[in-house]
């Protein structure tokens, strides 16, 4: 990111800030929907669930709702339907307060549904009627075992309870490991799939530019290039170069980044169509389409850094990545490019520019030494994890499977999410964990705060825990690297350490099983770790006054800066 000369205007304002300063205490939140911005829980599902089974129900497992549909974008909304999981002979009933249906568990889990011929057409579960009709301003479903005697009118056994305060339209509603989601029917749900052995080439940025550029110069057949923002001059040249070579090419990109989409990008885009390459928009049902990959022939790039001059350009940011040549890791990085291709939501980048307005920004041009070279290993394993799919999960499952040591780069991360749960059970446990958060301008302040609630936490317990700030010191401009290495396994991807990037994005992370990569990437963890020290000198007095008021003076620009 390039901060823009300060105006005297605006210099002026900042005497009003800094004297309104000492009465506002409170630290600046994250601009809602950055790239690293957090969302609170409330957002980040609108749907709960109680269970409060009174009697044993079944051997087999207690009667449940599991998933619900509705809205399930048809005129009237034909075809909604609840889920419901339940052992075969059960006398069951559904009530939403106002209408009660009843019906008898065929066994295993069935749809319920008032119009059936048109709920088959929606799910492949078994369909059994009636239904309920579920409003999509928010609905209460009651799941009870009926009584014995027959009556059904709210006096059976309470076996399970949905509620939700709004639709999604053409999303499912799923509970999956206890808690309620919403997902894309549209969308399948892939699970962590796992190949190797692989040879890979691992790099960090902004020392090794020149590696994704050289990766997409070697393509002979395809490029699928998926990312957040493309604006790389660089980055289009060997586009267009591999497309007049006769390679298939083709580009997703996120059809509302935050503060706008960029004029920059929008000039690449119109290049890259007027050049024959194939460039689509990604809407819902993602929050944002936010990977950074390239499929190229059979070899895959994954990487933490956006396809512009400040990441994969080496003009800023601080990221890892790495090429993983594996025709199975490449196949299946491309099905997740084909789901997000074929969406409803997405659509032929001709389409969407049309009447739209574009934003200015400026890019990034800052010049870094090249400390850390790039490396080919011989990865044992390799495992694609995708969000919202399976990466809350899979990354987790990981940390808390930790021995001995774990080192996360992350810009931010949320202070009470589950992650950050993770970190601290991994401490309570005698891991070491070492987190390293960016100080950037428009996070310092909160990474401060959280740094310092964490080292308490630390020393007060005697857990083997400690975080830092990063202090770049002229070998990069601001940490945007979202990595892990926990014991043999280091984590590479676009996975910001927030709810709202785990269940409501598309990220694409790969997750390097072996003691080489390992080692490699906790190399130039440990030089950027020794590098910063712990913590930061606390601001105090007018110092500390001074350094609020700017925060809440370039609040408003930091959602039209965040993403160059």
């Amino acid at each position: 990111m390039s901060r823009r000369p300060l105006t005297a205007a605006f210099a002026a304002s900042l005497v009003v800030l800094l004297a309104a300063a000492a009465v506002v205490p409170a630290p600046i939140a994250a601009a809602p929907g950055s790239e690293n911005a957090t969302e609170s829980a409330t957002a980040t599902t609108a749907a709960t669930a109680a269970t409060t089974p009174t009697a044993d129900l079944s051997a087999s497992g207690d009667p449940r709702i599991v998933a619900a549909l509705p809205d399930p974008a048809t005129p009237d909304d034909r075809g909604e339907f609840v889920t419901v999981a339940a052992p075969a002979g059960t006398d069951l009933s559904l009530s939403d307060g106002e209408e009660t249906v009843s019906f008898v568990a065929p066994g295993g889990a069935v749809a319920v549904a008032a119009d059936p011929d048109a709920t088959a057409n929606l799910t492949d579960r078994p369909v059994v009627a009636p239904g309920l009709d579920l409003a999509n301003g928010g609905e209460t479903v009651t799941l009870r075992v009926v009584s014995s005697d027959g009556n059904e009118g709210g006096t059976g056994v309470v076996a399970d309870r949905l509620s939700y305060d709004r639709s999604r339209e053409g999303a499912l509603l799923e509970r999956r490991d206890g808690a309620w989601s919403w997902w894309p029917r549209a969308l399948p749900r892939r699970n962590v799939t796992t190949h190797g052995p692989a040879n890979a080439t691992l790099f960090v940025l902004p020392d090794s530019p020149d590696r994704p550029i050289s990766a997409l110069k070697s393509a002979d057949e395809r490029i699928l290039l998926a990312g957040y923002v493309v604006s790389s001059e660089r980055v289009a040249d060997e586009l267009v170069a591999a497309r007049e070579r006769g390679v298939a090419v083709s580009v997703l990109v996120e059809d509302n980044p935050v503060g706008g989409f960029p004029r920059r990008s929008a000039r690449v885009l119109d290049r890259l169509v007027d050049a024959g390459v194939s460039v689509r928009v990604v809407g819902d049902p993602h929050s944002f389409h936010h990977p950074k990959y390239a499929v190229v022939d059979d070899a895959a790039l994954v990487m933490t850094e956006n396809w512009k001059p400040a990441g994969t350009g080496g003009r800023k940011s601080r990221g890892w990545g790495v090429v993983a040549r594996s025709p199975a890791v490449a196949a299946d990085l491309a099905a997740t490019f084909e789901d997000d291709a074929s969406l409803p939501e997405t659509a032929p980048w001709e389409t969407y520019r049309v009447g739209r307005s574009f934003v200015r920004t400026e890019s990034a041009n800052g010049s870094y030494p090249s400390r850390v070279a790039p490396e080919s290993v011989r990865v044992d394993r390799v495992a694609v994890i995708r969000a919202p799919d399976n990466a809350e999960s899979a990354v987790v499952s990981r940390l808390d499977a930790a021995e001995s040591r774990i080192d996360v780069l992350q810009p931010t991360v949320e202070a009470d999410g589950p992650f950050v749960r993770a970190l601290k059970r991994a401490a309570d446990r005698g891991v070491r964990v070492r987190l390293l958060l960016g100080s950037a301008w428009y996070d310092e302040e909160e990474n401060r705060a959280l740094a310092d609630r964490l080292n308490e936490w630390a020393d007060e317990t005697g857990n083997p825990l400690s975080v830092r700030l990063s202090r770049p010191g002229g070998r990069y401009g601001a940490v945007h690297a979202k990595g892990v290495v926990a014991d043999d396994t280091a984590l590479v991807g676009s996975l910001n350490w927030n709810r709202h990037s785990a269940r409501e994005n598309r990220e694409v992370v790969l997750a390097l099983s072996d003691p080489a990569a390992a080692a490699y990437f906790r190399e130039a963890f440990a030089a950027d770790w020794r590098a910063s020290g712990r913590g930061a000198e606390p601001k105090t007095g007018l110092v500390a006054a001074a350094a609020l008021a700017v925060v809440v003076g370039l609040a408003a620009l930091r959602r039209l800066e965040f993403e160059k």
